[in-house]
Protein backbone atom coordinates (compact mmCIF):
# COMPACT_ATOMS: atom_id res chain seq x y z
CA UNK A 1 0.00 0.00 0.00
CA UNK A 2 1.44 3.41 -1.57
CA UNK A 3 1.85 6.03 1.90
CA UNK A 4 2.37 9.34 2.09
CA UNK A 5 3.48 10.81 5.60
CA UNK A 6 4.10 14.46 5.89
CA UNK A 7 6.18 15.65 9.33
CA UNK A 8 7.50 19.50 10.12
CA UNK A 9 4.48 21.59 10.41
CA UNK A 10 4.30 23.68 13.24
CA UNK A 11 3.39 27.27 14.63
CA UNK A 12 6.37 30.14 13.25
CA UNK A 13 6.78 33.78 13.83
CA UNK A 14 6.88 35.75 10.55
CA UNK A 15 10.10 35.98 9.08
CA UNK A 16 10.89 32.53 10.42
CA UNK A 17 11.85 29.03 8.91
CA UNK A 18 10.18 25.59 9.02
CA UNK A 19 11.32 22.45 7.17
CA UNK A 20 8.19 19.78 6.27
CA UNK A 21 9.14 16.08 5.04
CA UNK A 22 7.28 13.53 3.90
CA UNK A 23 8.34 10.27 3.34
CA UNK A 24 6.77 7.88 0.92
CA UNK A 25 6.27 3.88 1.19
CA UNK A 26 6.00 1.21 -1.34
CA UNK A 27 7.23 1.38 -5.01
CA UNK A 28 5.60 5.13 -5.77
CA UNK A 29 8.39 7.43 -5.45
CA UNK A 30 10.92 6.53 -7.77
CA UNK A 31 10.02 8.36 -11.33
CA UNK A 32 7.23 9.96 -9.58
CA UNK A 33 6.87 13.40 -9.48
CA UNK A 34 6.52 14.63 -6.21
CA UNK A 35 4.87 18.06 -4.96
CA UNK A 36 3.82 19.84 -2.07
CA UNK A 37 0.68 21.64 -2.24
CA UNK A 38 -1.29 23.92 0.38
CA UNK A 39 -5.10 24.54 1.39
CA UNK A 40 -7.02 27.31 3.59
CA UNK A 41 -10.40 26.44 4.41
CA UNK A 42 -12.79 27.78 1.52
CA UNK A 43 -9.92 28.07 -0.97
CA UNK A 44 -9.09 25.37 -3.53
CA UNK A 45 -5.80 23.55 -2.83
CA UNK A 46 -3.26 25.25 -4.82
CA UNK A 47 0.44 24.13 -5.89
CA UNK A 48 3.59 24.89 -4.37
CA UNK A 49 6.24 22.90 -5.69
CA UNK A 50 7.10 20.17 -7.76
CA UNK A 51 10.00 18.32 -8.19
CA UNK A 52 10.83 15.24 -10.91
CA UNK A 53 12.54 12.14 -10.21
CA UNK A 54 15.90 13.89 -11.91
CA UNK A 55 15.77 17.04 -9.63
CA UNK A 56 14.01 19.83 -11.68
CA UNK A 57 11.57 21.81 -10.19
CA UNK A 58 8.62 24.76 -10.37
CA UNK A 59 7.54 26.76 -7.94
CA UNK A 60 4.96 29.10 -7.25
CA UNK A 61 5.40 32.53 -7.71
CA UNK A 62 3.66 33.12 -4.55
CA UNK A 63 6.66 31.66 -2.59
CA UNK A 64 9.50 31.50 -5.23
CA UNK A 65 12.76 33.10 -3.43
CA UNK A 66 11.44 31.84 -0.13
CA UNK A 67 10.60 28.58 -0.28
CA UNK A 68 12.63 25.31 -1.63
CA UNK A 69 11.82 22.28 -2.78
CA UNK A 70 13.97 19.19 -2.67
CA UNK A 71 14.03 14.86 -2.84
CA UNK A 72 16.55 12.53 -1.47
CA UNK A 73 16.00 9.59 -3.53
CA UNK A 74 17.76 7.26 -1.33
CA UNK A 75 15.62 8.27 1.63
CA UNK A 76 12.58 7.80 -0.81
CA UNK A 77 11.65 11.85 1.20
CA UNK A 78 11.05 15.01 -0.57
CA UNK A 79 11.34 18.39 1.85
CA UNK A 80 10.25 21.72 1.44
CA UNK A 81 12.58 23.98 2.67
CA UNK A 82 10.18 27.79 3.77
CA UNK A 83 11.65 30.76 4.66
CA UNK A 84 10.71 34.12 5.40
CA UNK A 85 6.87 32.99 6.65
CA UNK A 86 4.39 35.15 5.83
CA UNK A 87 0.81 35.34 7.60
CA UNK A 88 -0.74 34.21 4.29
CA UNK A 89 1.36 31.09 4.05
CA UNK A 90 -0.63 29.66 7.11
CA UNK A 91 -2.41 26.61 5.36
CA UNK A 92 -2.37 22.85 5.82
CA UNK A 93 0.06 21.60 3.32
CA UNK A 94 -0.10 18.51 1.91
CA UNK A 95 2.31 16.12 -0.26
CA UNK A 96 1.70 14.72 -3.33
CA UNK A 97 3.04 12.11 -5.57
CA UNK A 98 2.04 11.27 -9.11
CA UNK A 99 3.34 8.44 -10.96
CA UNK A 100 1.25 6.89 -14.17
CA UNK A 101 -2.13 6.34 -12.97
CA UNK A 102 -1.44 7.41 -9.41
CA UNK A 103 -2.02 10.24 -7.78
CA UNK A 104 -1.51 9.92 -3.96
CA UNK A 105 -1.86 12.60 -1.09
CA UNK A 106 -0.50 12.53 2.29
CA UNK A 107 -2.80 13.47 5.47
CA UNK A 108 -1.26 16.68 5.32
CA UNK A 109 0.45 18.57 8.24
CA UNK A 110 -0.52 22.49 9.12
CA UNK A 111 1.42 25.46 9.01
CA UNK A 112 0.57 28.45 11.40
CA UNK A 113 2.66 31.54 10.98
CA UNK A 114 1.48 33.91 13.31
CA UNK A 115 3.24 36.06 16.51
Amino acid sequence: QVQLVESGGGLVKPGGSLKLSCVASGAIFRLAVMGWYRQTPGKQRELVAVITDYGTTNVADSVKGRFTISRDNVKNTVYLQMNSLKPEDTAVYYCNALKGGQNVWGQGTQVTVSS
